[in-house]
């Protein structure tokens, strides 16, 4: 049973993915579903504290996932992730198009089905596709860590939000200079999440348009050049950017920009949240007490232990179900509570002191 659940709890986001897909084909108020479900994870957050168990291992020493069925839970995002996109491009064109509002089928004799979508609802399916669009950056993430087949999977689902530079830059320049001023993914003191999101998103562009300019320099190669990994990331957009055109024009253009706004904000609002406001000198050694961890059930179920940061930058190509929690500063809630913090910066710039206080005291009495 143990070896059950160690699988199945990691369904708890594709899952909700899928219930936001589900919302945007039906429309009406179910368009609003993804906007609803993001409060309700700040509810719950808050109110489960419980820690997740510290360890995913059996006593022999062996997983308790299985990897084949968690890689196969994470390539199938992909298409999931596809599908939400089509799904509000399909709205949006039934909205310019002028379709008519009327229920067309129910599911389970209780969800209406609506053919078109009103202006309102249409915004909601909208932020309920950027909000869950955004969840891909867990997928991405993890998978970015790997190579080959599972590498192209990563580039592809971070490209449906405009950002397959993430790939390159968390790997080569995040994890090898994190929290040093060479990291633009960590945000110093006294930064609020809307600096960070912008710094944080150009500086990881510019480092991976730098990193091809030199390689494709010493190959002796053009920078204009489909070798060129920093342009072939954003080419990976390029058909997402197309689909809603055709959609809907420039209101599609705008419904997409939007989603890649929303969901780029959560991926930096991740970066933020996992070491804001801590100091490495640089080429000194990553320690444990540069990562900010988070291991609260819902955190570590939904974001596929995302929080176990410090683990994690120890022990980068360690797959997610293999981490654990090492005892690093913790900022005392999960990701959806802090993040709700974090939007509101006076109130997250004073909960972050004391801890902060706290961490620099127990490093001088070490």
């Amino acid at each position: 049973m143990s070896t059950i659940f160690a699988n199945i709890k990691y369904l708890l986001a594709p899952s909700l993915i899928l219930v936001t897909l589900a919302g945007v084909i039906a429309g009406g108020m179910l368009s609003w579903i993804g906007v609803a479900l993001l409060g309700v994870g700040v509810i719950v957050d808050t109110i489960l504290r419980k820690q997740a168990s510290s360890s995913m291992h059996k006593e022999d020493g062996t997983t308790k996932a299985s990897p084949t069925f968690q890689n196969m839970v994470m390539y199938l995002m992909l298409p999931v992730f596809v599908l939400l996109q089509l799904a509000l491009a399909w709205r949006v064109y039934g909205f310019m198009t002028g379709v008519p509002v009327e229920i067309t089928a129910t599911w389970f004799g209780l969800i209406p089905v609506y053919s078109g979508i009103t202006s309102l609802d249409l915004i909601g399916a909208v932020l309920s596709t950027g909000i869950f669009a955004g969840i891909g950056i867990i997928y991405g993430h993890e998978l970015s860590h790997c190579k080959g087949f599972a590498f192209i999977i990563s580039r592809m689902t971070m490209g449906l939000s405009g950002s397959a530079h993430f790939c390159y830059a968390h790997v080569y320049n995040h994890h090898l200079e994190l929290a040093s001023e060479d990291d633009p993914a960590t945000a110093p003191r006294g930064r609020t999440i809307y600096g960070h999101y912008l710094l944080s998103y150009l500086g990881q562009s510019k480092f991976v348009f730098n990193m091809e300019k030199e390689r494709l320099s010493r190959m002796g190669v053009p920078f204009i050049s489909w070798q060129n990994r920093w342009i072939r990331g954003y080419m990976m957009s390029v058909p997402s950017a197309v689909l809603f055109f055709m959609a809907g024009g420039w209101i599609g253009i705008a419904a997409l920009a939007t989603v890649w706004v929303i969901s780029n904000f959560e991926l930096e609002a991740l970066n933020y949240l996992e070491h804001y406001g801590l100091i490495r000198v640089k080429d000194q050694p990553i320690d444990y007490r540069h990562n900010w961890d988070n291991n609260t059930l819902f955190t570590s179920w939904f974001f596929i232990e995302i929080g176990r940061q410090a683990d994690h930058h120890d022990r980068g190509e360690t797959h997610f179900w293999e981490l654990e929690n090492v005892g690093a500063p913790n900022t005392g809630w999960g990701y959806f509570t802090i993040f709700a913090l974090a939007l509101v910066p006076p109130l997250w710039h004073w909960y972050m002191r004391k801890r902060l206080a706290n961490l620099g005291r127990k490093i001088r009495n070490s």
